[in-house]
């Protein structure tokens, strides 16, 4: 254990997610010479082979992966020491930094930054919106400590594969047929309604995100159609006024709709329940021990009730 240190994960992770021994230094700061010499002493001194050097760059071996997989823990871990550490000194004080989908970022992240603010005001809370692979990814480029996700039962899109991560379900997040009005038996809101999508198929389709466009086609054939897709958006506004005017149908989550004006010409019908996708917060395995990461999971937990 003595041949190890996080200095030597941190490198490790850097180098296999640059591909290359320069640009793992230029992206931790150091010097290219410097992190070459610190793999090849703790090559001497672990008596394992960490890299492998190609025309193409550079490869972790089996062993380098190993360690590599372990950064985020550790630097969790160490995080949470820190943290543990101030508290004792009466320091109420940390980082926080959190990731979510753009349909999160005006529905679950206010009421989550309100409670950060109130009941952890020493605690810095930043927020960036991303896609759930992006935030997925800056999460384990240890960007971000905590991550809103989403992922869709018919696509397995899900992370919890990952042994580097914990995924926790927050709740289901339905999704509804967007359309001119009337639609199906003429209600304005279909609110007693289920959408039947089949009833569309020679609609013109207006897409989302690309995790988003996965899932609609994949509805789209549960229901024996391939969807007509002119038109693309993540943007829940723009869509509706794309309904709105007649150039489209479409479904949107309901976290989505919940702040959007749905103008009297447009109809919304809730689809199937097996279509609703699922809200998930993601972290490093072990990082709910930060005192700021666990604040901030109870914050999101308890928002979860905005969801279905």
């Amino acid at each position: 254990m003595d041949d190890l240190d996080p200095q030597l994960l941190r490198v490790l992770r850097a180098v296999r997610d640059a591909g290359s021994i320069s640009r793992a230094a230029a992206a931790l700061g150091y010097s290219q010479p410097a992190v070459s010499q610190l793999l090849a002493r703790a090559e001497r001194r672990t008596g394992h082979e960490l890299v492998l050097r190609g025309a193409r760059g550079v490869t972790l071996t089996e062993s380098g992966r190993v360690l590599a997989d372990h950064a985020l823990a550790v630097q969790a871990a160490l995080a949470a020491a820190q943290e543990d550490l101030d508290a004792v000194g009466g320091l109420a004080r940390g980082r926080v930094r959190i990731a979510g989908f753009p349909s999160a970022s005006s529905t679950l992240v206010p009421p989550v930054l309100a409670v950060m603010s109130a009941t952890s005001p020493g605690v810095v809370t930043s927020y960036v919106e991303a896609e759930p692979p992006e935030a997925v990814e800056l999460l384990r480029r240890g960007e971000v400590d905590v991550a809103l996700t989403f992922s869709h039962a018919l696509q397995g899109d899900d992370v919890g594969a990952d042994p580097t991560l914990t995924t926790r379900v927050l709740g289901r997040d339905p999704l509804a047929l967007v359309t001119p009005a009337p639609t199906l038996s003429g209600s304005a809101h279909g609110a007693d309604e289920v959408a039947d999508l089949a009833a569309f198929r020679e609609a013109r389709w207006i897409g989302g995100c690309p995790r988003c466009r996965g899932h609609l086609l994949a509805s789209c054939a549960a229901s024996g159609f391939t969807p007509d897709i002119v038109l693309e958006t993540d943007n829940a506004a723009a869509v509706v006024g794309l309904v709105a005017a007649g150039l489209g149908v479409a479904l949107l989550p309901r976290l989505a709709l919940t702040t959007t004006v749905v103008p009297p010409g447009v109809s919304v019908t809730a689809a199937s329940d097996e279509l609703a996708r699922r809200v998930e917060v993601v972290v490093a395995r072990g990082a709910d021990r930060v005192p700021s990461v666990r604040a901030a999971l109870d914050a999101v937990r308890g928002a979860a009730h905005l969801l279905g």
